[in-house]
């Protein structure tokens, strides 16, 4: 306890920490207080069939993302998974158009183009969005719900469900600037323990019924929540060492080789992507219900099978899914060519393996092996609520358990004290553990 009062102290006691954690907190405290601003035009009192519907499902995940402002009718109500998608889009589009490509070898000044695209994309796929919400809540809500002419509240709601997200978007930048940093995935993490005081006392109360098993029951579904947390964070921790005689201090890539003896090693993740296939993913997952309110009728047997948040098609799909971006986020992240050319330059080689192209391929054949198992592994955490729901745990808890809301938790968690304990370090401060480093997941965190 007084180790952890001195630590607090210490962040206290810089400056540069202090501010950036404080500014942090106010950007969270606007996006948190937007989420219960209700579109203008709408009766607050009779949102409680859009609340029923975002229960549960897919609905219920893309409420718990957007902390409960999708079932508030929010001006925020769209959130920040808009501007994930646009991340995907051009991810993608920078394996297959030369000149995306081009940017992303030109350094920071590509960097900030690329970002500057990302936010055109975010208000298309905005605007393109927005209509489904609207056409949603006029056929969920009452027409007295309605305080405007139809027309009205079309085009007023269109136009600030595109601004809330712009504004999401631009607080996640803000905090990613004048923060602690990670802001979009901080912007979610926000959002998903918003609903957790919810959802554990809901799961509570249901277990105190009289057929809900008891305390008991409760009591084994926390243990097993501690395990899985337990592995999550095992999961975004795990690493693969490979053995590299080095005759001085070698930088590969984002990898350090430090300084002294003959003997290092470069620490490859078995999840190097992080927690970003399973947000990618989870992103994609929402665009068929997005098609199927513009199907119709004709698009019934599509939108059932993938709202079924339980369902063999949604969880067979997501689960493929992720093995396919944790392939994908691998291979921009992480670059062997790269490693091995910075390895030969600064005198550092892996034993048995000739320097340069040999070694690139050294790396990326072990950069393969290790992927795949960590693929499996993270798809099988996210299918996890699914599972649980089926034996019972209410369906709001159930998305703890696993899953992209307990990985984005972690993942962000970690990254967050990363962020703290470095700047702790280069004061020369003691760090949050006395036991090591923490490790996150910062180099595979989104940007902004």
């Amino acid at each position: 306890m007084k180790n952890f009062l001195n630590t607090l102290q210490n962040i206290w006691k810089i400056e540069d920490l202090r501010t950036r954690i404080l500014n942090t907190l106010g950007f969270i405290l606007i996006y948190r207080l937007g989420s219960f601003v209700v579109l203008p035009g709408l009766d607050p009192s009779k949102l409680g069939a859009l609340q029923a519907q975002t229960s549960d499902g897919i609905l219920g995940l893309l409420n718990m993302f957007s902390g409960g402002a999708f079932s508030n009718a929010s001006i925020f109500a769209l959130g920040i998974m808009p501007y994930i998608s646009a991340s995907i889009v051009l991810q993608l589009a920078g394996m297959a158009v030369p000149a995306l490509q081009k940017l992303q070898k030109e350094g920071e000044s590509g960097r900030k183009k690329i970002n500057q695209y990302t936010r055109y994309l975010t208000i298309l796929i905005t605007a393109g969005q927005a209509p489904g919400y609207i056409a949603n809540l006029q056929s969920q809500l009452p027409t007295d719900a309605f305080l405007t002419s139809p027309s009205l509240f079309w085009f007023t709601a269109w136009l600030i469900l595109i601004t809330g997200t712009v504004f999401v978007m631009w607080l996640g930048e803000r905090i990613t600037d004048k923060g602690i940093g990670n802001g979009i995935s901080l912007l979610i993490m926000v959002g998903i323990i918003a609903r957790l005081p919810f959802s554990f006392m809901a799961e509570f109360f249901s277990k105190l019924e009289q057929s809900g098993g008891g305390l008991v029951i409760f009591l084994i579904e926390m243990v097993l929540l501690l395990l899985v947390i337990v592995f999550s964070i095992l999961l975004v921790q795990g690493t693969r060492r490979i053995p590299v005689q080095v005759a001085r201090a070698a930088i590969s890539g984002r990898q350090a080789l430090p300084q002294g003896g003959t003997r290092q090693y470069i620490p490859l993740k078995v999840n190097a992507a992080g927690v970003m296939p399973i947000i990618f993913a989870q992103a994609i997952m929402f665009v068929p219900i997005t098609l199927g309110g513009f199907a119709g009728e004709n698009g019934s047997w599509f939108v059932t099978a993938f709202s079924d948040f339980t369902g063999f098609t949604y969880n067979f799909t997501f689960f493929m899914l992720i093995i396919i971006f944790t392939y994908f986020y691998t291979a921009i992240t992480i670059n062997p060519n790269q490693m091995a050319e910075d390895m030969k330059r600064n005198g550092g080689f892996i034993p048995g393996v000739k320097p340069g192209r040999k070694t690139a391929e050294y790396i990326d054949d072990i950069m393969s092996r290790i992927t795949l198992p960590g693929s499996i592994f993270l798809g099988i955490v996210a299918i996890l609520p699914s599972i649980a729901m089926l034996f019972g745990v209410n369906a709001q808890f159930a998305q703890f358990y696993g899953g992209t809301s307990l990985l984005i938790m972690v993942g962000v968690v970690l990254d967050t004290l990363q962020q703290i304990e470095s700047h702790l370090l280069m004061r020369h401060y003691d760090g949050l553990m006395k036991s090591g480093r923490i490790k996150g997941r910062s180099s595979m965190s989104m940007s902004a």
